[in-house]
């Protein structure tokens, strides 16, 4: 069987604005286990996740005891990882005729160095009126920027550059497991005198997903969002889905800026490295998506 990364938008855990609850959170995952498992039959599959609205809230939760000092970042992300592998390994295994599902906790290597640490950009928690914004700042010491209508917390998101726990990955992809893993862009580590170091950063997911299957040597990337394309005169009559491009067909998207830059530039790295196919498309149309039917495909 061919080996297929698979990176779920925020969108497939938590809807925008809707309530951090592990109810609504277990909602999206059942509609989330049903995709996957259907993709189960043909590939095995890694899956990443992204955790902004998780984290976001262990954050919160995690400053309202005043006994103790507050966790930092990364362990934070690293206790998401573990609850939100949990809760897709629990509902994933209930579907008919899935193979073992684990949850593999996921350290990045970032650079220290890395210029995004003095540039915050990276949204986690959820989402709050502009007006709160100074209260916020001045209370929690966060760096507050615009989301749409709305103001997050924004952190630091360094570049991924080795997944340290690959061999993991790999060795369970090869025994037939389903392995959820790199969960919110991984655990951020940096080179300290004394071995690795945990940092405060949040990494993109896609740029993960990207890196994890250009390192176990994966056959495709699929990423999933709530956009069932990539489109070129977007926003305007003359709007038109891509189906199929190269990766510098499509450089005019891979901007910063925007949900959809960063998913271009991911899957464009992927495929430029591995000559191998990526796609983008929205997550019930699976199918269709690697069918060639929807979502944007990305090859040479």
């Amino acid at each position: 069987m061919k080996t297929l990364v698979v990176a779920l938008g925020g969108n497939a855990l938590l809807q925008r604005g809707e309530a951090l609850s592990v109810e609504n959170q277990y909602r999206n995952i059942d509609k989330v286990a049903s995709a996957l498992a259907r993709l189960a039959k043909d590939f095995r599959v890694a899956v990443v996740h992204g955790n902004g609205p998780q984290v976001g809230l262990l954050a919160l939760q995690n400053q309202a005891y005043k006994e103790v000092a507050a966790y930092p970042l990364d362990v934070l992300v690293a206790e998401s990882q573990g609850m939100i592998g949990y809760m897709l390994a629990q509902r994933m295994a209930q579907q008919p005729h899935m193979p073992p599902v684990t949850a593999v906790l996921t350290r990045m290597l970032v650079d220290r160095h890395d210029p995004a640490f003095t540039s915050p950009e990276k949204f986690i928690g959820p989402v709050y009126s502009p007006e709160q914004q100074p209260v916020l700042e001045a209370q929690h010491g966060w760096l507050m920027k615009a989301d749409g209508r709305y103001i997050r917390r924004v952190v630091a998101s360094p570049a991924p550059l080795k997944i340290i726990d690959s061999e993991a990955i790999e060795l369970l992809l090869k025994h037939n497991h389903m392995v959820v893993c790199s969960g919110g862009g991984g655990v951020a580590m940096v080179e300290g005198k004394n071995g690795l170091e945990g940092v405060e950063a949040v990494i993109d997911k896609d740029l993960a997903a990207a890196l994890l299957a250009q390192q176990i040597d994966a056959d495709g990337l699929l990423i999933l969002t709530d956009a069932d394309a990539v489109y070129e005169n977007w926003g305007t009559p003359q709007q038109r889905a891509i189906r199929r491009a190269t990766p510098d067909a499509l450089a005019p998207f891979a901007k910063s800026d925007g949900s959809m830059g960063p998913k271009v530039a991911a899957v464009s790295s992927f495929v430029r490295q591995h000559n191998k196919p990526a796609w983008i498309g929205a997550l019930d149309q699976i199918e269709q998506i690697l069918a060639g039917e929807a979502g944007t495909c990305i090859a040479m």
